[in-house]
């Protein structure tokens, strides 16, 4: 029999539908001021009054004369002061309008009703903008905000994390695996070097993406703003408005801004995710191998039957959480820049959930960071899987007998130790000493271990920790 209940429980973190507001709620919350309804909204009222003002500075406007600086502070005091109770106020309206861009530019009329220089000019509050001409500059700004503010710090917060994970580790030799099977040598600092490269990449692509924006009328021509004042430049005007809101102008759109930017950003998140999706792969099969161990946590419980157990859930969390905010982002990637003719409302929704692949991927930094501090490298084990892997010495004593022209260097090796057993210091030992070439060369190879054998990798960890 299946339980039902009939109770409809107010809207909580334990309620709520989403865990990136529910049970993920405060590991996301620091997303909240950008991608929210609320988030939304405040930047429709802030393009919105930049709008009024910047029409305002226009000479040729002469219906629109310049305002005061106090009546510019009064007209900017309406977003700096906008709160929630504030963004209720707009939605109520919209209950209404069922038009939410309609009701931001209804709740700025009321807003001014008082103000007896700025309520004249009213009507140019959205002046021959489209919906989008405000929603598109509203994204781009919350993106970039959110990105600067809080994804970017995010992610240098994990780069750290493994910085310092890199710096204590970085002389650590441990055996490699190539294809799962044993390899040449490397260290447990040079392998995690290796993902702070990747990452400082792939946060320099997400940095690097330009935020767009554009506010050229319903098609955009400027076909409204040119049937009211036709002499004047306004693409210019459009471009100038745009930049001073700290984006880059868009100068050829149909209706909406075609979102080939914010296809892009998906792109570059999903790429640095990616990744972090490879390290918490690895990092889990090596704690598996025992290589590390994990920080046991008073209370803490690893399985509900078995008591010795201390489970990468971290990393195994971080892997799920960000390969859900790839499906989000690789939605967005793919769906954004297709729009039927000159705009469908396919986007409207989509862009919503800009913030869900944001929350997602913040929820798997913070679990990456809970497991790198829990870390630490089991020493003992890692040397113990280098000293029952000699073999791995076939590919320098081959090498080596290339140098002195010994015929065949390869097979000899291959011969000795693929998939063979036993081999150890002695059995390598005996070989090298029937070789043909300089003693000085075999005494180097006689003092050749498992764990010596790691060619640069200090020296190349060392030289990318310290940039």
């Amino acid at each position: 029999m299946t339980a039902t209940t009939s109770i409809s429980p107010a809207l909580s973190e334990l309620t709520a539908l989403s865990p990136l507001d529910g049970r993920y709620a405060s590991k996301t919350a620091a997303l909240r001021p950008y991608f929210s309804e609320y988030g939304l909204i405040y930047y429709r009222v802030h393009v919105e009054i930049e709008w009024l003002i910047h029409l305002s500075e226009q000479p040729a406007i002469t219906e629109l004369p310049e305002f005061s600086a106090e009546a510019r502070q009064r007209l900017r005091n309406i977003v700096e002061t906008f709160d929630e109770s504030q963004a209720e106020k707009v939605k109520n309206i919209e209950r209404t309008t069922n038009h939410d861009v309609k009701a931001v530019e209804y709740y700025l009329k009321q807003a001014i009703a008082d103000d007896k220089e700025i309520i004249k000019y009213s009507e140019f509050i959205h002046f021959a903008c489209t919906s989008e001409d405000i929603n598109n500059l509203s994204y781009a700004l919350m993106l970039s905000q959110a990105r600067e503010k809080v994804i970017l710090p995010g992610l240098q917060d994990v780069i750290e994390a493994f910085r310092k994970q890199a710096r204590d580790s970085i002389s650590v030799p441990m055996l490699a695996r190539t294809h799962g099977q044993t390899a040449s040598p490397t260290t447990v600092g040079k392998e995690i070097a290796n993902v702070i490269h990747r990452l400082n990449s792939a946060k320099q692509a997400i940095a690097d993406t330009p935020m767009l924006g554009k506010i050229n009328g319903a098609v955009g021509n400027f076909n409204a703003h040119l049937s009211a004042y036709p002499e004047l430049d306004w693409p210019l005007i459009a471009q100038n408005f745009v930049e001073n809101l700290g984006l880059e102008y868009q100068s050829m759109t149909t209706q909406i801004e075609p979102h080939d930017f914010v296809a892009e950003f998906s792109h570059a998140m999903n790429r640095c995710n990616t990744i972090l999706i490879d390290f918490s792969r690895d990092t889990w099969a090596y704690i598996s191998l025992g290589y590390f161990k994990q920080k046991t946590i008073a209370g803490e419980v690893g399985s509900s039957t078995m008591p010795h157990k201390v489970n990468p859930i971290d990393f195994e969390n971080a892997e799920g959480n960000l390969g859900l905010a790839n499906a989000i982002m690789g939605h967005l990637a793919e769906k954004l820049p297709i729009s039927r003719w000159q705009r469908d409302l396919t986007d409207s929704t989509v862009m919503r959930n800009l913030g869900v692949g944001a929350g997602y991927t913040l929820i798997a930094y913070a679990s990456l960071l809970r497991g790198m501090s829990k870390l630490s490298c089991n020493e003992a084990r890692i040397a113990e899987d280098l000293d029952a892997a000699w073999e791995v010495l076939a590919e320098p004593i081959q090498t080596v007998m290339r140098r002195y022209s010994i015929k065949e260097p390869y097979e000899k090796l291959k011969a000795l130790t693929r998939g063979q057993g036993g081999i150890n210091r002695e059995s390598l030992r005996v070989f090298i000493e029937a070789l043909d070439m300089p003693e000085a060369a075999k005494a180097e190879l006689f003092t050749l271990s498992p764990a010596s054998y790691i060619g640069n990798a200090v020296e190349a960890a060392a030289k990318l920790l310290d940039e």
